[in-house]
């Protein structure tokens, strides 16, 4: 997965299904290190003390650089394995497997009916599945900032311009009067490209130097379709 881009959840979510009078109650978080997974994991014990299982899986960093799953007293792969798959073959609106920074955890409560490995498999992989469709999303992409100087004179008509332009404008520094700058982000391998375009765009009179770079995030669409059953 490249790591310059990444989806997670813009907050905690849930989702619950019963399978043979057992419940399962998929949580799906965001999480930004392993501290905090387990931390959020511990807060779910506590509150679901009661449950027999609380199995999980987690993703982390952009370019899913660690990754963890617990099958918690389940028998060996029929909980944290389908947990992570689930996670990681998560397909987003952005029409890719782009998952990270997400804990999925999947609380069991007993229902006096056992499932079999595979029936545990399908229904841990699927309740976590069902939860990602209906959970909202953020999109989180490395940009690259540039700053535009603008003649003073001119500055107001030229920032009006880049802003309408199509052009990801994130903020106007007036601190210095006698160089306002158009703080504008692009993706990645597109800087040339977008002081190409500032420059046709203002007749030549910016003056554009690199920024840095950012992440900025944007909430994706949430499927409108509701997810099957298990």
């Amino acid at each position: 997965m490249p790591a310059d881009r990444y989806v997670s959840p813009t907050g905690p979510s849930r989702h619950e299904v019963e399978i043979k009078r057992s419940r399962f109650i998929a949580c799906i978080l965001p999480v930004v290190d392993d501290a905090q997974a387990r931390d959020q994991l511990s807060e779910l014990r506590r509150e679901f003390h009661d449950a027999r299982h609380c199995c999980s899986a987690y993703l982390l960093g952009a370019g899913r650089d660690s990754a963890h799953s617990s099958d918690d007293g389940e028998p060996a792969g029929t909980a944290g394995v389908p947990i992570m798959q689930a996670l990681s073959h998560h397909v987003t609106t952005t029409g890719q497997a782009d998952l990270s920074n997400v804990l999925a955890a999947v609380v069991r409560y007993f229902g006096g009916i056992k499932l079999g490995a595979g029936g545990l498999a399908r229904a841990y992989g699927g309740v976590v599945s069902q939860a990602l469709q209906l959970a909202p999303m953020l999109l989180h992409e490395r940009r690259s900032l540039l700053d535009a100087h603008l003649p003073p004179s001119d500055a107001g008509r030229f920032e009006a311009v880049l802003r309408t332009s199509g052009l990801d404008v994130l903020e106007t520094n007036w601190d210095d009067p006698s160089s306002p700058a158009v703080r504008i982000a692009c993706p990645a391998g597109t800087v040339e490209e977008t002081v190409r375009r500032i420059a046709s765009l203002t007749s030549g009179a910016a003056r554009t130097e690199p920024a840095g770079q950012r992440w900025v995030s944007r909430p994706l669409p949430v499927p409108s379709s509701a997810p099957g059953t298990v």
